[in-house]
């Protein structure tokens, strides 16, 4: 059967035509994303680190280029995304730390809007680039330069795949979690538990698969395909779904300890939300403020509006 992913996106009303053509015609392999990166080497000092104006195209080859999934993903349907890095130090030895920002987008079914799917940060990634450096995919050799391309890679793929089926990520999250385990066992920075920072890659997959934070996923599922995707057809139901999947994620961040998911959840889409519920009726509007007043006092400001 089909992914849910290609079906949903495959039914956008203005791919009528297509949908007619793909009917009659074999299944497309295409890759997964649609990826843009960018490079900010200020910080960098010296003329020694020309090459890594190489390093933008490279990048955005071997992300898009490669085939992360066995699943079909027609041109139309890859994955719009966009990764800022900024340099913020460099060696003699071509080693650099750099400061890394992913994000993805999904369109809402039947509009000619998108969605950022989810916004992630690391501050922590540190790896070798000298002139000449081939990239090469491996997911069971660890590499620091492209080891976490694949994990954020993966990561973002799973969030994706949650948005269009219920769980659907989980074995993007696992591939993730092999990745750092296996990073683990090198000396690369940033691969383990630093109990300093509670924002880190080891917490973010280790939560992501862990069945205590399995409440959260689901809900990310019912906001994004039971809310944003049914609310051109019916927008009270797609917003007291939208509340449901609220409500379920202050409960899951009642019962556990860590928060960076929630984190991860609001950062990417408290302006939505505010969005989503501003023409709401009343009553719904007011209930929407006061469980994102108490699940997300670190955007306050972005929730105001729903008090009027």
């Amino acid at each position: 059967m089909e992914n849910l992913r290609t079906a949903v996106k495959v039914l956008k009303p203005l791919l009528f035509y297509g949908v007619i053509f793909i009917i009659f015609s074999p299944k497309l392999k295409a890759q997964e994303f649609n990826c843009t990166v960018n490079l900010n080497t200020e910080q960098l000092e010296g003329s020694s680190y020309d090459h890594l104006q190489n390093l933008k195209p490279r990048l955005e080859n071997y992300i898009n280029e490669y085939n992360w999934t066995e699943e079909e993903f027609r041109p139309e349907e890859r994955i719009n995304c966009q990764i800022q890095i900024v340099f913020t130090s460099g060696t003699s030895d071509f080693t650099f730390s750099a400061e890394t920002v992913f994000q993805i987008q999904r369109p809402i079914y039947n509009t000619t809007a998108n969605s950022t799917t989810v916004l992630l940060s690391d501050n922590a990634w540190q790896f070798s680039f000298p002139e000449g450096k081939t990239l090469i995919h491996d997911e069971l050799q660890f590499d620091a330069l492209t080891g976490f391309i694949d994990f954020y890679s993966l990561v973002m793929l799973g969030y994706d795949f949650d948005t269009f089926s219920e769980l659907g990520g989980s074995d993007y999250f696992v591939r993730a979690q092999n990745i750092l385990s296996l990073a683990q066992t090198t000396s690369a920075v940033g691969w383990t538990r630093n109990t300093n920072n509670r924002r880190n890659r080891n917490m973010m997959i280790t939560d992501l698969v862990s069945t205590t934070y399995r409440p959260l996923r689901e809900a990310y599922y019912q906001y994004h395909r039971l809310g944003l995707d049914q609310f051109v057809e019916n927008a009270n139901d797609a917003r007291q779904n939208v509340l449901d999947a609220l409500k379920e994620i202050q409960t899951t961040k009642r019962r556990t300890t860590s928060n960076y998911l929630f984190d991860i959840f609001f950062d990417s889409k408290s302006r939505e939300i505010a969005s989503f519920f501003e023409n709401a009726e009343t009553s719904l509007r007011l209930e929407a403020y006061e469980v994102l007043r108490q699940t997300d006092q670190g955007h306050l400001s972005d929730y105001e509006k729903l008090q009027n």
